[in-house]
């Protein structure tokens, strides 16, 4: 082999090695500063899931470290957030804000968790008018109410009218009492979150009507118009039962004034026959003339 041709290959081996060695150099030393530029800060965070209604204590929360944005309303200070209520479930190791917890003072429990100028009622429910256990804490529920209304048509039987609609759930559970024999009964009881004036409408109809609770979507917050139903409507369809002509009996005749008449008595005719004459004579019936 030419040792000029075997001295060029050597050569071109050397600096392709040195270049490669180079870019390898270059990229580890490049990797550290990614990772350093990233920001970290200490925040409070949850030490475990706390649910909507539970008062924060010591032990629920923990300063922990955060890397990227800190959140609105976070704070380094366990001390911010130690004795409020939880209106808003947080989740272990999120970070703990103002706007998920009640104000100071105003302590745990469903009363937290009620906005201001808003209202808390509940609505005692069977399995049934309660959508068989699905209504929970931040459903949306219509209020359809059934009963008689005052001085109405009896002949409409009951109705059914949609009282109040788009209703937040602000919680559901279980209700112990007693029958009037002692014995205990299960009945569930929703909390409703309403205005003072849906709140005057449910006392009403909570106590003369029977209320029923209807499932919707949360994400559908259009008002329906509905006209209210009727036992008349389901039957007719809105319109008074037809009377059958051939089953209703027929008005008698008015009566005309008799007048009273001699009753004429239909006459007969004997032939009598005397030798070579024959007469006629006539007789009324029963011999009479």
């Amino acid at each position: 082999m030419n040792k000029r041709f075997l001295g060029v290959l050597i050569f071109a081996f050397v600096v392709a090695a040195l270049g490669g060695l180079m870019t390898y150099h270059q990229l580890i030393s490049r990797a550290p500063a990614s990772h350093a530029a990233q920001p970290t800060a200490r925040i409070v965070l949850a030490a475990h899931n706390l649910e909507a209604g539970v008062i924060i204590g010591a032990g629920d929360v923990n300063l922990a470290d955060w890397s990227g944005a800190i959140p609105d309303g976070a704070s380094s200070k366990p001390d911010d957030f130690v004795g409020r209520g939880v209106i808003s479930e947080i989740y272990s190791k999120e970070p703990v804000s103002d706007s998920r917890l009640a104000a100071k003072g105003a302590g745990g429990g469903l009363a937290a968790m009620i906005p201001t100028g808003m209202r808390a009622f509940a609505v005692r429910v069977n399995e049934v008018a309660g959508v068989a256990g699905f209504v929970t804490p931040g459903m949306r529920v219509d209020v359809v109410i059934n009963g008689s209304a005052p001085n109405g048509d009896p002949g409409e039987g009951t109705l059914a009218r949609t009282l109040l609609q788009n209703i937040e759930v602000l919680s559901a559970g279980q209700d112990f009492k007693k029958d009037a024999e002692g014995k205990p009964v299960v009945s569930q009881v929703v909390n409703l979150l309403v205005s003072p004036e849906q709140a005057e409408k449910l006392s009403l109809a909570a106590n003369q009507t029977t209320v029923q609770l209807i499932l919707r979507n949360p994400l559908d917050r259009q008002v329906a118009a509905t006209p209210g139903a009727s036992m008349s409507n389901l039957f007719h369809g809105g319109a008074k039962p037809a009377v059958d002509a051939a089953a209703k009996p027929a008005a008698p005749a008015p009566q005309r004034p008799v007048a009273h008449e001699v009753a004429v008595t239909p006459a007969f005719t004997m032939e009598i026959i005397s030798g070579t004459q024959k007469t006629e004579k006539q007789f009324a019936e029963g011999g009479n003339r």
